[in-house]
């Protein structure tokens, strides 16, 4: 143990490179990202989910949102800055948001529905003169079912969508809000609201520098009571080499981190370290090309990868924190259903299907794959990614890693597997949002939102997956709507789409002072009942 915490001292000589050794406040929580940089502050965040967690929805607010408050159970959709919200029975492309009265932006403000079209323009309308290339390149594709949108009165909003299409609820749960008075007193310049952003959230952003941190302080005048932040400033520090970030916690730089690595967890529970975990909807593939010319097209040699995966062999190297595939969904999902196909670890029977396939020892078959060092939800992406190339050597398939910075891998994930920027990689290993149907299924797999329209990376086109898209796009009863996702994700698995590994339990360390934080069954989390003893 001694040995294991000199090591942790040496690299918080490397961590502390990254933190202001200032004087520390009371009640200020001092956080350790996996990302390598601030996320983008002006709205719609970079940075994958933790973006999103960070400085997403804790400085802006959506029309939507997620109830962060249990432990206990799945997260669900509750009103945000919309109050409520129905389609029209007569034609159901057409939808009726009702806004929160009295919201104000942190500049003073007010929230109206002209603010939500100046949003909607910012990042769908590039003749628009607020449009912000960096915004839309992080919102655009969320939103992909929106066609037009007005303001009726101050408070009331019209939503038109292409189609029908049953999960705008969720799709709008992205979009965060961003104050228009704000850009125009700000010389109408993206790159000085950055500096000075302004949302209804219940934090305020104080002061960032890029790549070092960036201070969050309380808006009083939050217009939930039960979410303003009980702490006196949130400070966010990127750390994106595990290591440098379980040394942050132990020499007392940070109070929390994110993803803590596995093999630091005795060592940081030993002393008095608190791990916090909580089941969550999320997943860990490889997503896979299927242009003319992909071995990913044959399905033996798809069904062979998954089964030349021991998971259970995997859980070790994760400290047990991981729940092993048996589909895209987790097994406890409700929509699951009853695939046929069953992913296990079977070398034998990859093998025989490789062999069927025309490879074999005298024919090994050569994949890229495009794969990240860190990043959010990304777990231990380097040494998970060794065991998945180790693993499919044994059956024949000899993997070439090519391995880009997080926020570069989103980009090229955005453009999809067609584009030059990939480099004829074949595969890219990514992390899922499956909280919802949208993000869940279809906008991985659906032929309209092939990149770079949407991010299915891989230009997968499937008429039969189309027409199960459609039915749960136009099926407004919960219910029947579960039934046709259960049968959508029975053809993921069955036709073994994606390379299926594991799924996360979003393990984090945190100092015992830390109090009050309930961790909910979601990517994102709510920071505002956290106090520090």
């Amino acid at each position: 143990m001694k040995t294991l915490k000199h090591s942790f001292a040496a690299l918080a000589v490397m961590a502390g490179m990254a933190i202001s050794q200032g004087a520390v406040a009371q009640g200020t929580l001092r956080v350790g990202m996996t990302a390598a940089d601030i996320p983008l502050t002006t709205g719609q965040t970079d940075q994958g989910g933790e973006g999103m967690r960070f400085m997403g929805y804790t400085v802006y607010d959506s029309l939507i949102e997620w109830d962060l408050t249990s432990a206990d159970k799945p997260s669900v959709l509750i009103p945000g800055l919309a109050t409520e919200w129905s389609v029209d029975p007569e034609d159901q492309t057409k939808w009726t948001f009702k806004l929160r009265e009295g919201v104000t932006f942190h500049d003073g403000s007010p929230f109206t529905a002209e603010t939500v079209v100046w949003n909607f323009d910012k990042i769908l309308d590039d003749a628009s003169e607020q449009y912000d290339p960096r915004q839309s390149a992080q919102g655009k594709s969320r939103i992909p079912a929106v066609d037009t949108y007005t303001a009726i009165d101050d408070y009331t909003l019209e939503i038109t969508t292409k189609t029908p299409d049953a999960t705008l609820p969720y799709q709008l749960a992205w979009i965060l809000m961003s104050s228009k008075a704000n850009w125009e007193a700000l010389d109408k310049d993206w790159e000085k609201v950055a500096a000075t952003p302004s949302g209804t959230g219940p934090w305020k952003l104080e002061t960032f520098v890029p790549r070092e941190r960036a201070e969050l302080v309380p808006n009083a005048d939050y217009w939930d009571e039960t979410r303003i932040p009980k702490l006196d400033k949130m400070v966010l520090i990127p750390l994106p080499e595990p290591n440098a970030r379980a040394a942050a916690l132990m020499s007392g730089q940070v109070d929390w981190i994110e993803a803590p690595a596995p093999d630091t967890i005795p060592a940081m529970e030993g002393n008095g370290f608190v791990i916090s975990s909580n089941a969550y909807p999320h997943n860990w593939t490889w997503h896979l090309s299927r242009l003319e010319g992909s071995p990913w097209n044959d399905i033996r040699v798809r069904k062979a990868a998954n089964l030349a995966l021991d998971r259970e062999g995997m859980m070790p190297l994760l400290g047990g924190l991981m729940v092993p595939a048996k589909g895209f969904l987790p097994p406890s999902s409700q929509w699951f259903g009853e695939p046929e196909f069953d992913i296990t670890y079977d070398i034998e029977a990859a093998k025989a299907l490789m062999q069927e396939a025309g490879y074999g020892p005298e024919n090994h078959l050569d994949v890229k794959a495009l794969i990240s060092p860190s990043g959010s939800g990304q777990m231990l992406p380097l040494p998970m990614n060794e065991f998945v190339q180790q693993s499919l050597a044994e059956i024949w398939i000899d993997v070439e890693f090519v391995v880009v910075e997080w926020n570069q891998m989103i980009n090229l994930w955005r453009a999809g597997a067609g584009d030059p920027s990939v480099e004829g990689a074949m595969s890219i290993n990514f992390t899922y949002f499956i909280q919802d149907p949208f993000t869940g299924l279809i906008r991985h797999l659906s032929c309209d939102l092939i990149a770079p329209n949407g991010t299915n990376w891989g230009h997968y086109c499937d008429p039969e997956m189309e027409e199960l898209f459609t039915k749960i796009r136009t099926t407004f009863d919960p219910a029947e709507q579960d039934a046709v996702l259960k049968a959508t994700h029975e053809k993921y698995v069955d036709e073994a789409l994606f390379l299926m590994v594991t799924h996360d339990v979003a393990p984090r360390a945190m100092s015992p002072k830390v109090q009050g934080f309930v961790q909910a069954q979601n990517w994102y989390q709510n920071f505002s009942s956290i106090t520090m003893e």
